[in-house]
């Protein structure tokens, strides 16, 4: 069938232009009532709401997106970017004063200082990753509403301003390794699966409490008393040592409490516990599949309720 046009002439100065035709799509050829359309458009099935070739096409809008979260959270400070730095070197020194020299807890033989703020670099990467990426969609909720693009970069976008912070607490690692002359081992090669599987622990929770905290608001005020929950039950200021056999495995369902002794084993040089490791990265890869599966059946109801 010949296909119809309908000319639209141009304005003059006297007559204004006429408007265009209405649009009307054809039937298909001997359809029904659902054959109408040319082109449905309804929400994906299955893990093709992932869509990784479409988030590959957006790669950019996430660096940018990254990029505006650590402008937006450092704006108009004093210090700037030196409070990633300053509040695990803070939280160092509590500790240090509160559980090394008052309660005297065991460290493995290793100086307070170094031992904590080995296991609060990968602590603090997580419960900000996870305290911000929950609360990312509703604070986002604005751009949601106005404006198409994968609602998976919203989380993952605070997470990355986290990595940025997690680097540079790294810096100050160093200045302490220096500085008790501590040698790491060759061990500190493990540090990037270590951190991989971290990044996917945050991931997986950061992704499940943001879709949860668009429906449940109460969430925002469940998650902080969460994290800090999470750390007494991790070994950020005691060894897994101190804890007994039969229990560390149990433990180990929270993904930190293996990851955190991996980053002493692999920097410190200490022996790896491989059963609260093995234990923990499970827990991680799990966390990141139970997040990824309910964020991608929950975002098609996110820009209707926010």
């Amino acid at each position: 069938m010949a296909e119809e046009t309908t000319a639209i002439p141009l304005a003059t100065a006297d007559q204004p232009a006429a408007s265009p035709a209405p649009l009307q799509v054809a039937p298909t050829p001997g359809g029904g009532p659902d054959d109408s359309w040319d082109l449905i458009i309804g929400p994906p099935k299955g893990w093709a709401g992932l869509n990784s070739a479409e988030l590959y096409r957006y790669r950019e809008l996430l660096y940018f997106m990254v990029w505006r979260d650590l402008k937006v959270r450092y704006k108009q400070t004093v210090l700037g970017v030196a409070w990633a730095v300053l509040q695990p070197v803070f939280q160092m020194v509590v500790f240090t004063i509160i559980f090394g020299r008052l309660a005297k807890l065991d460290s493995d033989g290793f100086p307070y200082a170094v031992f904590v703020f080995v296991a609060l670099l990968p602590w603090q990467y997580f419960s900000t990753g996870v305290s911000t990426a929950g609360l990312s969609l509703v604070s986002q909720q604005h751009l949601m509403t106005k404006v198409y693009f994968p609602r998976l970069f919203v989380p993952t976008s605070a997470i990355g301003t986290c990595f940025v912070d997690f680097c540079l607490s790294s810096l100050v690692l160093c200045a302490l390794l220096v500085w008790y002359q501590i040698l790491p081992s060759w061990q500190v090669v493990f540090i990037v699966p270590l951190l991989a599987v971290v990044t996917m622990a945050t991931l997986g929770m950061g992704y499940l409490l943001a879709a949860l905290t668009v429906t449940y608001r109460d969430l925002r005020f469940v998650v902080p008393f969460l994290m800090q929950a999470m750390m007494y039950l991790s070994p950020v200021v005691f060894a897994t040592s101190m804890v007994p056999v039969k229990w560390q495995w149990v433990m180990a369902i929270n993904p930190m409490m293996g990851l955190i002794d991996g980053f002493r084993s692999a920097i410190l040089g200490k022996d790896w516990n491989f059963v609260t490791l093995g234990v923990s990265t499970a827990s991680a890869v799990l966390l990141l599949v139970v997040g990824l599966v309910w964020f991608r059946r929950t975002e098609q109801r996110f820009a209707d309720i926010a």
